[in-house]
């Protein structure tokens, strides 16, 4: 069996619930992986705005799912309100890429739409001719992107947006992720960034946050200086993600061309073979 990651040290960042998939692929291929949590999921302080959609859901024509989390959160939630699959039938569905897709179908419930690419605005344009004047449920984390909302409320839909759950920092994390810097042996020679804000813990776990830092780092020096970073790539599941490196004063050095966890994988894989990682 061809292991085109023998000898590469990956360090993947996903929430622990999370990383067994990637982490997976990767070994399997001849990775050595590390898993330090950049993100951690954890329940909103109040479930009122959910529930009371929830036991709504007939008033909605529409719902719009953008990850895992938010299906596994919702069906949390719809159990405890004996409320069953059922309680979607008359609803059309949209799940932001093929793994939300599968949860939700998982259960029980079709999903009508996809879109082409696994983010926001692709979402949009899979969507924008089909909600005037229709009412749209978005599930989704406390803090994300107002893509979906903003542009569906200017094609004419109705849209209510209820949180579901909530990302924070793993302050755990904190000491792991530095001593792995620091150690040649453990040291990874790549960094897996699968959200935002993965990309965004991992910078306030290592102390680059501070708004100076990375005014300085996007205005031209690179990687913000004495972070234990060089030599290391970073490794972006989509555009969004990539974005947000930038806005860190970090390239992604591996992009995956496919926005899902077996693109990403890939990605590494053609990086190791290009690059002689």
């Amino acid at each position: 069996m061809s292991e085109p990651l023998n000898g590469v040290r990956v360090l993947v960042g996903r929430a622990r619930h999370q990383a067994g998939a990637l982490s997976g692929e990767l070994r399997k291929l001849g990775a050595a992986v590390v898993e330090i949590p950049f993100i951690e999921i954890r329940k909103p302080r109040s479930f009122k705005p959910l529930d009371i959609a929830l036991k709504n859901l007939s008033r909605y024509d529409w719902l719009i799912l953008t990850s895992v989390n938010g299906v596994e959160a919702m069906w949390e939630r719809m159990t405890s309100l004996r409320l069953t699959a059922e309680a979607l039938g008359h609803l059309r569905v949209a799940a932001i890429g093929p793994a939300t897709k599968k949860a939700i179908e998982q259960r029980g419930v079709k999903v009508d739409v996809v879109p082409r690419e696994y983010v926001a605005e692709s979402v949009v344009r899979s969507l924008k001719n089909k909600v005037k004047g229709k009412r749209v449920l978005l599930v989704r984390a406390k803090v994300a992107r107002d893509v979906i909302p903003r542009e569906l409320r200017k094609a004419g839909a109705r849209v209510d947006v209820v949180e579901a759950y909530e990302t924070v920092v793993p302050q755990s994390s904190r000491v792991k992720l530095r001593a792995v810097l620091k150690n040649p042996r453990k040291r990874p020679h790549v960094v897996t960034f699968t959200s935002s804000s993965t990309v965004k813990n991992f910078v306030q776990l290592l102390g680059l946050g501070s708004a100076s830092r990375r005014l300085a780092a996007v205005r031209g020096r690179g990687r913000p200086r004495h972070t234990g970073l060089d030599g290391i790539l970073m490794a972006s599941i989509g555009p969004v993600t990539s974005a947000t490196l930038r806005e860190f004063g970090f390239k992604a050095d591996i992009a995956a061309k496919e926005f899902t966890i077996p693109g990403l994988v890939q990605a590494i894989c053609i990086a190791a073979t290009s690059q002689k990682l």
